[in-house]
C-alpha cells in the first residue's frame, strides 16, 4: 500500500489554505500512589534516574503514573516522589539487550518492536507478510532471549500511511496530510512526514495543483519520519487542528507522549479518531526501510493521512508515520514524536 493516497480517491481541497487542521509478570502488583501524584514528566525523569533499576513507566486507567522497579529501595524512592512502584524482574539493560538482538537478527519488513513496561517484555509484532523462513527467524531470536521477548501476530500489512490534518498534494502526484504549522522568526513552515517530503519538495492545497501551499520540502526517512516545507503564504498558517465537526482545537505547545495517554488524530482521509498510547521508542520495519523512536497507538488511520497531527488536548504530540489496519475494522498507527522534529529544525509551533 502506498503511503500517500490517490488524489482521485480523496479529492478534498483545503478550505483554508495551509490551516493547521490538522494520534504474566512475576512480581508484586502496583499499589495506590500517595495523595500528591507525580506527573508523566516527573515519572519519566525518575525512571531515567534509576537507570537499570527501572524498565519504564506507564499510566494506570485512573491516571496514576506507575514506575517499574527491580528492588525495594527503588520502590521507596518512587513512592516518595508520588508515583506508584511496580516490582519487575528485568531492568532497562535486560530489555535493551533484547532490542539489540532484534536489530541485529530480525530487521525484517513487516515487523515492529517496542518495550511494554506493564509486562516487562519487549513485544515483537509480525504482520501477514512475515511467514515461513522469516517467521522462523523471528521465533529463533525470541527463544534465545528466554521469555524477554513476546511475539504478537497483527492483521493486515504494515505500511507507511498515516493521519493528520487537511490534505496536501505533491507536485507530480501523491497525497499526504499537513501536520503542524511552525515558524522560525518571521519564516513559516509546516511539518509533515519525511516519507511525504521524499515524494516531492513542492506541495499544493488542491488536487488540481492550482494553489501552491509550500516549497522546498525536505525531510528524514527512513531512520526518522519527519519533514518540513516552507509556506508560500505565511498568513495561511494557523495554530489549530480541525476536529472535522466544524470546530478546531487550538494547539498551544508540544509534549512528549507517555504510555496510557489518551490521544486524538485528525486526518484528511478519515476525520477525527482517538485512542491510547501503547508504547514509546518503537522500531518499525517498513518495506522502504526501518524507523526508530516512534509512538505506537491504538488510533486508526488510512492512506492519505500521512504526515498529519497527533495531539492530546492543546498539546502537539506526533506526526503520523504508518501502521496496519483501517478505520472500519480498527488498527495500529505509529507516530514520529513532534518534539524531535521541532528540535532538529529549530522551529516553534505557530
Amino acid at each position: 500500500m502506498r503511503l500517500s493516497g490517490s488524489p482521485r480517491r480523496h479529492a478534498t481541497a483545503l478550505t483554508v489554505a495551509g490551516a493547521l487542521v490538522v494520534g504474566s509478570l512475576a512480581g508484586a502488583p502496583a499499589h495506590a500512589a500517595p495523595g500528591t501524584s507525580a506527573s508523566p514528566e516527573q515519572a519519566t525523569a525518575l525512571a531515567a534516574a534509576l537507570g537499570d533499576r527501572s524498565a519504564g513507566t506507564y499510566a494506570e486507567a485512573g491516571g496514576a503514573m506507575v514506575v517499574t522497579v527491580t528492588d525495594d529501595a527503588a520502590a521507596q524512592k518512587v513512592r516518595a516522589a508520588g508515583a506508584t512502584p511496580k516490582l519487575v524482574t528485568r531492568g532497562a539493560d535486560d530489555l535493551a539487550r533484547a532490542t539489540t538482538a532484534l536489530e541485529k537478527s530480525a530487521r525484517i519488513p513487516g515487523t515492529a518492536w517496542w518495550t511494554d513496561p506493564a509486562t516487562n517484555q519487549v513485544v515483537v509484532s509480525v504482520d501477514s507478510t512475515v511467514t515461513g523462513a522469516k517467521l522462523d527467524r523471528v521465533n529463533a531470536v525470541a527463544r534465545a532471549l528466554d521469555g524477554t521477548v513476546r511475539i504478537e501476530r497483527e492483521a493486515g500489512t504494515l505500511s507507511t500511511r498515516a493521519a493528520g490534518g487537511e490534505a496536501i498534494y505533491a507536485e507530480g502526484g501523491g497525497r499526504c496530510s499537513l501536520g503542524f504549522n511552525v515558524r522560525s522568526g518571521s519564516t513559516y513552515y509546516f511539518l509533515t512526514a519525511g516519507h511525504c517530503t521524499a515524494i516531492a519538495a513542492n506541495w499544493y492545497a488542491d488536487s488540481g495543483q492550482s494553489s501552491q501551499l509550500g516549497t522546498g520540502g525536505t525531510g528524514s526517512f527512513p531512520g526518522n519520519d519527519y519533514g518540513i516545507v516552507r509556506h508560500t503564504n505565511a498568513g495561511a498558517a494557523e495554530g489549530s487542528v480541525s476536529l472535522y465537526n466544524g470546530g478546531k482545537q487550538a494547539i498551544t505547545g508540544a509534549a512528549d507522549a507517555f504510555v496510557g495517554q489518551s490521544v486524538q488524530r485528525s486526518g484528511s482521509a478519515t476525520g477525527l479518531h482517538g485512542g491510547t498510547v501503547e508504547a514509546l521508542d518503537a522500531t518499525v520495519n517498513y518495506a522502504e526501510g526501518s524507523v526508530s523512536g516512534l509512538i505506537r497507538t491504538t488510533v486508526c488511520a488510512e492512506p492519505g493521512d500521512s504526515g498529519g497531527s497527533l495531539f492530546s488536548g492543546s498539546s502537539a504530540v506526533g506526526l503520523t508515520s504508518g501502521g496496519n489496519g483501517d478505520c472500519s475494522s480498527g488498527g495500529t498507527t505509529y507516530f514520529q514524536p513532534v518534539t524531535e522534529a521541532l528540535g532538529v529544525y529549530g522551529v516553534d509551533l505557530v
